[in-house]
């Protein structure tokens, strides 16, 4: 998706008529179908002036194209600015510029993190250089047509308003700097000659076109790198906050001691990277010798981990690194440097089989280690036991005599990047009123089918590709096949449709076994895993009455436990249990809509529920 894009002569002409910033601004409503801040529209405005000082040189060709706004493949990230044209060698090319309205900045002890003011508060922020040269990684990462047509890409940052850059410019960012100079107030014509070394010739094969045409990689799944990544490799460009919040976790870390502990607690929705930062943490202080575990609630992702890992590190060394969260309960206090939490809204209070032993997983985590660090997404708590809240941790942090840090991961990479579904989905499922009532220019599949075998051939047909498309639904059927291995769970006999779950067999490495492609998974094996396509089977739990979500935990399965004591919640505190009924439903759902990256198809069991949706979605397929 590219916001604006005209050649150079028309951009200049554009910028001193004073038309460029609603030029923009129209654009922007007209392709993203949203509006934007005053304050966005006006920084278009500031910036797009100074950069017609950088273009005023009639070396760089008339004729090369500008292009403003430009989405990032697979992530919610956009490149404020780009000219393409031709090299010497009249090879095609593109400059990436990122712009910045600072007039200045402080640098860090942070690798590639400089401090400034932003979002009304000084802030620890990706240095500038870091972000271009991480938006042209990714761009050459994910988009095909870079490598296939040779396209060259280069970056660098604009910091238009800054007379001072020194801070920013030290030795200790010169990685960063090698890879995407910094050019401040008063290098407007090194900017320049910058771009000059670069473009020499227009934009004749329109270069922007083939790479938002271009064929978009497959994303990497956590799953599929974490070998590489235990190696010491690094799979993943992080950018932006995950970067940030990478390295202050890690400098935390590294000042923890059983006299000073801390506690990190970093919120971020489905597809913000908390499992990347979380696992690439893991493995990087794995590799300093640093006394580590991986801890997870769920047991789904850390065996589909441990999986991968089969053949290349011992049993005994994988399972000393992947833990459940109820394993600390006669842990040594501090005895480990770090304990990493995924899915940390998934802890519980009481820890094994019957919810018998141990005080509060909690506490013993953060008893057990010098620094803990909780990922947390408090929308995905789906169960009755879920007890991973923000006040939870914080009371057990105090009580440990723990400094708190709190941070945040807003970059969307999951849902092909957009921040507009998430929108959408908590606007459909009732969660909370958003602006996002249509999937206009979302960017990501979505199509509510017309029956369950519909959905079931879409994700026959997606999974061909590389065995990353899966069934989910509500657990609103028994579980028939744990006893007769014939027998069939999900029975639909009006559409001649009939499954299985698919716990008996695979267990928890369901998502990776190419047979379960034709069986069915619910948010016990997939919560914290994602797959490329998603198909959702929505059950009785959930349906709509008179245009209106009602919630109706008593259709769930038996042998469902994640509502057990809700019926005695009602009776002695109806509105409480009806409250937390109608959410953990919904986040169920919701939870399960956000596990694919490119796409998710749905259908529900109930005929009015079925039929409001198909009225009221929009299809993008």
């Amino acid at each position: 998706m590219i916001v604006y894009q005209e050649n150079k002569d028309t951009f200049m002409s554009q910028v001193r008529e004073s038309k460029i910033e609603y030029i923009i601004h129209d654009n922007f409503i007209k392709n993203l179908g949203r509006d934007t801040s005053k304050s966005e529209v006006n920084s278009w405005k500031n910036s797009m002036m100074y950069m017609r000082n950088v273009l005023d040189d009639a070396a760089i060709p008339g004729d090369a194209k500008i292009s403003i706004e430009c989405q990032v493949p697979n992530t919610s990230k956009r490149i404020d600015f780009i000219i393409t044209g031709q090299t010497e060698d009249r090879r095609d090319c593109a400059v990436i510029i990122e712009l910045k309205q600072w007039e200045t900045a402080l640098s860090t002890d942070l690798d590639g993190v400089v401090k400034t003011y932003v979002g009304g508060a000084v802030r620890d922020v990706s240095h500038p250089s870091y972000q271009a040269w991480s938006y042209a990684a990714l761009l050459e990462g994910f988009n095909s047509a870079v490598e296939d047509e040779n396209i060259e890409l280069q970056a660098c940052a604009f910091l238009h308003n800054c007379e001072d850059p020194s801070s920013m410019t030290g030795s200790f960012y010169q990685n960063y700097l090698d890879k995407a100079p910094l050019f401040a107030k008063n290098d407007v014509l090194k900017l320049s000659d910058f771009i000059k070394l670069h473009v020499k010739f227009g934009d004749y094969r329109n270069v922007m076109y083939q790479i938002e045409h271009g064929k978009i990689r497959p994303s990497k799944g956590i799953a599929d790198a974490i070998a590489k990544m235990i190696e010491g490799n690094e799979e993943f460009v992080m950018i932006d906050d995950q970067k940030v919040v990478f390295e202050r976790i890690s400098q935390v870390i590294q000042s923890a001691s059983p006299s000073s502990k801390h506690v990190v607690i970093v919120e971020g929705g489905p597809g913000t990277g908390k499992s990347v930062v979380a696992i690439q943490l893991t493995a990087n202080l794995t590799s300093q010798q640093k006394l580590v575990q991986y801890v997870s609630k769920n047991s789904a992702p850390r065996d589909v981990y441990a999986s991968k890992l089969t053949g290349i590190r011992t049993k005994s060394w994988v399972n000393n690194l992947f833990k459940g969260s109820g394993s600390y309960i006669q842990a040594e206090k501090n005895q480990f440097d770090a304990l990493i939490v995924d899915e940390a809204h998934r802890l519980n209070e009481k820890s094994g089989m019957f919810s018998n032993l141990g005080q509060n997983q909690v506490m013993e985590i953060i008893e057990a280690a010098r620094c803990s660090v909780f990922f947390i997404d408090e929308d995905q708590r789906v169960t009755m036991k879920d007890i991973g809240t923000k006040a939870e941790i914080e009371k057990w942090a105090n009580y440990a005599g723990a400094t708190v840090h709190k941070l945040q991961l807003s970059s969307q990479f999951r849902c092909n990047g957009s921040d507009g579904y998430m929108a959408y989905l908590d606007q459909l499922l009732g969660i909370r009123e958003t602006a996002n009532t249509d999937f206009k220019d979302l960017g990501y599949e979505f199509h509510v089918c017309a029956s369950p075998n519909e959905l079931h051939e879409k994700i026959l047909f997606h999974n061909k590709e590389r065995n990353r498309a899966r069934m989910v639904a509500g657990y609103c059927w028994p579980w028939n096949s744990k006893k007769d291995p014939k027998a069939m769970d999900i029975v639909i006999p009006e559409h001649n449709f009939a499954k299985q779950w698919n716990l008996t067999q695979d267990g928890m490495l369901w998502i990776v076994s190419p047979a379960s492609v034709d069986q069915i998974g619910c948010i016990h094996t997939c919560q914290g895993l994602e797959v490329d396509y998603i198909g959702v089977f929505m059950g009785p739990d959930l349906v709509i009455r008179n245009g209106t979500w009602v919630c109706q935990p008593e259709k769930r399965a038996s042998s469902d436990k994640s509502i057990h004591g809700i019926k005695s919640l009602l009776k002695v505190n109806p509105k409480k249990g009806k409250e937390m009924a109608d959410a953990i439903i919904k986040n169920t759902y919701r939870t399960l809509m956000t596990r694919g990256m490119k796409g998710c198809f749905l259908w529900s069991s109930d005929e009015e529920t079925q039929d409001w949706l198909r009225g009221n979605t929009t299809r993008t397929n």
